[in-house]
C-alpha cells in the first residue's frame, strides 16, 4: 500500500470516529467495531485498544465483579501480639491487613506492613495494635468501578472493605484490582519471573501462570493432562470451571487444587497450584510412596 493510500485510510478512519463522537449516541458496540479496524489498520496497537476496552468495562462493573470474596481476605486480628502478626506478614507479602476484632465482619481497621517496621529490633512487647491501626474504608458492593476508582485516587485510600446490603463484611478490593481491569494484570507479590511459567513456593504450594502450556506443566508435574484438547493450563482450568472464575475461586482436577490468584472478566492470569499429597501423584504416585515408606527391619 501506498503512502498516500495510507494516509487516506488514516484520514477517512479519523472522520468515521468524528462522525460517530460528534454525531448522536452510539451504542458501545459500534464504537468498539470502529476502534477494533483501528487497530487492524495499524492506527492503535493491540495494547492501547485492550486499555480502551478495559475503561470501558470498568464503567460497567461493580465491585462484587472484582473483590477478594471474605472467606480469602488475610486477616489479623485486633488483640493479636507482634509475634503472632508477622508470620502472616511475611507469609502472605501484602501489603495492608485488614484487622477484626471478634469476626471478620467486625473489621476495626487496616493495618500497614510499613508501619511494623519501626518495632524491628525493638522489644516486641512495646507493640501496641492502636497506634498504627488506620481507619478503614467501607463500600457497598454494587458500587461501580469507575466511581470507586476516582474515590481511590481522592481519598488516596488503596484498600476498602466491602459491604453487603445487611452490613456484612462480603470482602476487600484494592485499587490494583481496579487498574487491574483496565492494563491487565500488575506485577504483584505472586507473580512469576518474566521468562518462567511456574514458580516455587514450597513442596505444598507453586503459583503458575495460566498461560502455561499443557506440555510444561506435564513435564514440571509429571502429568498427563491432555495436550491436544488445551494448548495452557489456564484453558483445562477454564473448561473444569464452565465459567471465567473471579479470583479466590478454585477447582480440584485430577487431585491437583487450582486456585485463581488473578483473573479479569475475560481470562485467567494467575493460578496457585497445590499437588496431591504425597504418594497420591497421578504419574510419581509409586515413587513417592516407596520414598515416604518406613525402611524394612533390619534382619
Amino acid at each position: 500500500m501506498s503512502n498516500g493510500e495510507q494516509s487516506r485510510d488514516q484520514r477517512s478512519w479519523l472522520e468515521r470516529l468524528g462522525q460517530v463522537l460528534a454525531g448522536e449516541p452510539k451504542d458501545r458496540e459500534e464504537l468498539l467495531e470502529l476502534l477494533r479496524d483501528a487497530q487492524a489498520r495499524g492506527v492503535l496497537d493491540a495494547d492501547a485498544l485492550g486499555m480502551i476496552e478495559g475503561v470501558l468495562q470498568v464503567a460497567e462493573l461493580r465491585v462484587r465483579d472484582i473483590m477478594v470474596p471474605r472467606s480469602q481476605m488475610v486477616v489479623v486480628e485486633r488483640d493479636a501480639s507482634f509475634e503472632e502478626i508477622l508470620p502472616v506478614v511475611i507469609r502472605s507479602a501484602h501489603s495492608r491487613f485488614p484487622v477484626i476484632g471478634e469476626s471478620r465482619d467486625e473489621v476495626v481497621g487496616i493495618l500497614l506492613a510499613k508501619d511494623l517496621l519501626a518495632y524491628c529490633g525493638r522489644d516486641p512487647r512495646s507493640f501496641r495494635m492502636r497506634e498504627v491501626l488506620r481507619p478503614a474504608v467501607f463500600i457497598p458492593e454494587s458500587k461501580r468501578l469507575n466511581v470507586l476508582l476516582q474515590e481511590f485516587r481522592v481519598s488516596r485510600n488503596h484498600m476498602a472493605i466491602v459491604v453487603d446490603e445487611y452490613g456484612g463484611v462480603a470482602g476487600l478490593v484494592t485499587i490494583e484490582d481496579v487498574l487491574e481491569q483496565i492494563v491487565g494484570e500488575i506485577v504483584d507479590e505472586h507473580d512469576v519471573e518474566e521468562d518462567a511459567y511456574i514458580k516455587k513456593h514450597s513442596d505444598r504450594e507453586y503459583v503458575v501462570k495460566a498461560i502455561t502450556p499443557v506440555e510444561e506443566f506435564n513435564e514440571y508435574f509429571r502429568t498427563a493432562f491432555d495436550e491436544e484438547e488445551f494448548d495452557t493450563i489456564g484453558g483445562l482450568v477454564l473448561k473444569r470451571f464452565g465459567h471465567v472464575p473471579r479470583r479466590g475461586e478454585a477447582v480440584e482436577v485430577e487431585g491437583f487444587r487450582f486456585q485463581v490468584l488473578s483473573a479479569d472478566s475475560r481470562r485467567l492470569h494467575l493460578l496457585q497450584v497445590r499437588p496431591p499429597e504425597a504418594g497420591r501423584h497421578p504419574a510419581a504416585g509409586v515413587e513417592q510412596a516407596e520414598a515416604s515408606a518406613p525402611p524394612p527391619p533390619a534382619p
